[in-house]
């Protein structure tokens, strides 16, 4: 798989496409992005509960108002923080005077608008003044509801005094803590919603590709098959829809979570304060640019990893499958040695991707530490000069160190994008190949078919230019046993993949019982047609279920079958008889009774005509002589089309067809044909001699 496309990032088309298979999961992406919502809502609102329970509940100032001026002195943003009316002064949170501007405060405390002294207000509830004036002096403005005492002679109360009068102060502080911890477990619980039903989509979505890519595989024509690698075939239906899998459980959650974070920092942080949040914001510049370089160098570094790695595993499934003739040539040290150029390559791409990652990790360290020590410098001057509140800074620095982690996180999910577009574009890549043998027959295949098959012109080339079919013609009465023979590249088997549409002729046509077999349904064509294949392909399951093949055959028309193909008798005497597990490859027996399940099973499934391709060539000779018997019983009645290079296995056939470069050139009986002393004579008394010699 050395020639597979990387791609150089996020692709709206492919992703457009993706989006499509999320249609029958739409509820649980509601429910997830619902969750992914809530969770960073809640996470953006920790910090402001902390700004909040440090200004309104730990560092609690208030500044004094003269209650006849307030009306005009203070704009109505003031006025709503206004808490406590006690004697001639309207009490508000120091806080909360920083949207005036350290100008407009100053001018206020010049004309005496507003106190320069701060105060503390407390209820009256509970307070024993008369204990504390008697401790502390006369320190108390009274109110009917409330009373305030100057900031500087608080400090000089005891521990237990100032716990009494800040009573209030530390139930809201429960309350806040309360409030966090809610805010915690609402988290917990949304983001769990999150992760869950993305993960159950991205499950899903699996799932439905793969069964669309398995599918789209097995319908596909041979002559793709043939094309397409079968390691690049599962790659793409196992690894690469994993890919896909990670693209929506771990990318986009991600990114879009992260953005979400990144833009509700910047939003939450000018509303805390504009000109903090401008200083925040003219420190992310550096950030975008180390971004985009990063991006850049770590797409170059993914490809030439993918590269490498795509390198490395062909060499190793060539040379692995090709052990035995390495080591019957003693190549191992020349195949060690191309291996180990081919692994240093790959070391050093990998080497050169965590040298990016390791010099972008520590910059986006340095750039969030010179954000958090400028966020500092100039908010503790903005505190000085009455702009901020200290909650506000402290949520600063929680906000950016926030804004910062969500960079970080981006850049190391950037990679597992790019593998995952990369992964889409093979998907779908394959899925838009289509070369699939037409089904379009509506006639349907008769209840009793006779077996009559002819091959009226017909011609064909796996390559254009390289015809192995030239104008063919024969016919096939039914019940008939017609042996094809000649050398090898005659055009054999061409005729029997031909014959069950494994490939569509490209001129002339063939004929079932008079009907063009194009005009009948795959399904019911090749229920009536079926080979017996030379290579026999058995799967890793019992023998009884590799005879059935997922057709509902009793068990007993199985074992009947067996036994017309003596084959019975192996079966029995294995462990589990027919529920014998067989290995892959099926390596647990021999290739003579591999070759005669093959028989079993065209038995079991009663085709009306049955195709001998070389069916006995990897038969011994006893093992043919045992199946002879058999398949004289099994060919009775149906027709049949015998492809040989065996000819003594078809001396009893009722026809025998010649074929030389395409073109049928003798036909007879074996009698017959070995008197034309043609084509046949000579392949005979070769054979002849060659099994004389061995």
């Amino acid at each position: 798989m050395t020639d597979e496309k990387i791609m150089s990032g996020y692709n709206p088309e492919i992703m457009r496409r993706l989006f499509r298979f999320l249609k029958p999961y739409r509820l649980a992406v509601i429910v997830s992005l619902l969750g992914l919502i809530v969770a960073t809502a809640g996470e953006l609102y920790l910090p402001v509960i902390m700004q909040r329970a440090i200004d309104n509940e730990l560092v609690v100032n208030y500044v004094r108002v003269p209650a006849d001026k307030a009306d005009t002195a203070l704009p109505e943003s003031i006025k709503s923080a206004w808490v406590a009316h006690v004697g001639e002064y309207d009490y508000v949170l120091e806080s909360k005077l920083n949207r005036l501007g350290g100008v407009n405060r100053r001018n206020l405390e010049k004309q005496g608008l507003l106190s320069t002294r701060t105060y503390y207000v407390f209820p009256n509830k509970g307070v024993d003044f008369n204990a504390l004036s008697s401790r502390y002096g006369n320190v108390f403005i009274s109110g009917t509801d409330q009373s305030a005492v100057p900031t500087s002679d608080l400090s000089r109360f005891s521990t237990a005094d100032r716990r009494k009068l800040r009573h209030s102060d530390l139930v809201g502080l429960a309350t806040r803590a309360k409030r966090f911890f809610g805010v915690l477990v609402a988290i917990l619980i949304f983001t769990f919603f999150q992760v869950y039903f993305l993960a159950y989509t991205g499950q899903g979505v699996m799932k439905d590709l793969r069964m669309m890519l398995f599918g789209h595989t097995i319908r596909q024509s041979l002559s793709f098959l043939n094309r397409m690698p079968i390691g690049r075939l599962v790659t793409r239906i196992t690894n690469d829809v994993e890919t896909i899998n990670e693209l929506f459980t771990t990318v986009l959650a991600t990114l879009i979570k992260n953005l979400a974070t990144m833009v509700g920092v910047i939003v939450t942080l000018f509303l805390l304060s504009r000109p903090m949040g401008v200083v925040a914001t003219l420190t992310l510049p550096p950030v975008v640019v180390a971004t985009v370089f990063f991006r850049t160098r770590a797409r170059d570094a993914f490809r030439r990893v993918r590269h490498w790695v795509s390198q490395v595993n062909a060499f190793l499934s060539e040379h692995i499958s090709g052990m035995s003739v390495v080591q019957m040539f003693v190549q191992e040290n020349r195949v060690g040695n191309r291996f180990r150029k081919q692994n240093t390559e790959l070391m050093k791409a990998n080497l050169t991707e965590m040298y990016v990652f390791a010099t972008f990790r520590p910059i986006i360290d340095l750039l969030s530490s010179t954000s958090i020590a400028a966020v500092i410098y100039f908010g503790g001057y903005f505190v000085l000069r009455s702009l901020v509140s200290v909650g506000v800074l402290v949520a600063f620095i929680n906000l950016v160190r926030r804004f910062y982690r969500q960079v970080m996180d981006i850049s190391e999910k950037f990679v597992v994008l790019q593998s995952a577009m990369a992964g889409s574009e093979r998907v779908f890549n394959l899925l838009d190949q289509t070369e699939r043998i037409a089904d379009e027959g509506t006639h349907p295949v008769p209840s009793h078919v006779r077996g009559e098959v002819v091959f009226d012109h017909v011609r064909f080339a796996y390559k254009e230019d390289e015809p192995v079919l030239k104008d063919l013609s024969f016919r096939v009465n039914p019940g008939e046993t017609v042996a094809i023979v000649g050398y090898t590249g005659a055009g054999k088997t061409t005729i029997a993949s031909l014959l069950t549409r494994l490939w569509d002729v490209q001129a002339g046509r063939i004929l079932v019982d008079g009907t063009d077999i194009r005009s009948y349904p795959l399904t019911g064509l090749r229920k009536t047609i079926q080979p017996i294949q030379q290579d026999v392909f058995l799967f890793h399951e019992t023998i009884l279920e590799n005879v059935r093949l997922g057709a509902d055959i009793p068990r007993e028309q199985v074992v009947q079958a067996a036994q017309v193909v003596q084959a019975d008798g192996f079966i029995s005497g294995m462990s589990r008889a027919y529920d014998t597990d067989l290995e892959e490859g099926a390596v647990n027996i021999s290739t003579g009774q591999r070759q005669l399940l093959s028989f079993a099973r065209v038995i079991a499934h009663d085709p009306r005509i049955i195709i001998l391709d070389e069916a006995t060539s990897s038969v011994d000779t006893e093992t043919e002589r045992l199946i002879q018997k058999g398949l004289s019983e099994l060919l009775k009645g149906r027709t049949s089309l015998v492809i040989a290079h065996r000819l003594s296995t078809i001396k009893h056939a009722d026809r025998i067809l010649v074929l030389s470069s395409g073109e049928v050139v003798e036909e007879g009986t074996h009698n017959e044909l070995l008197d034309l002393k043609g084509v046949y004579y000579n392949l005979y008394k070769l054979q002849f001699l060659e099994e004389a010699e061995a």
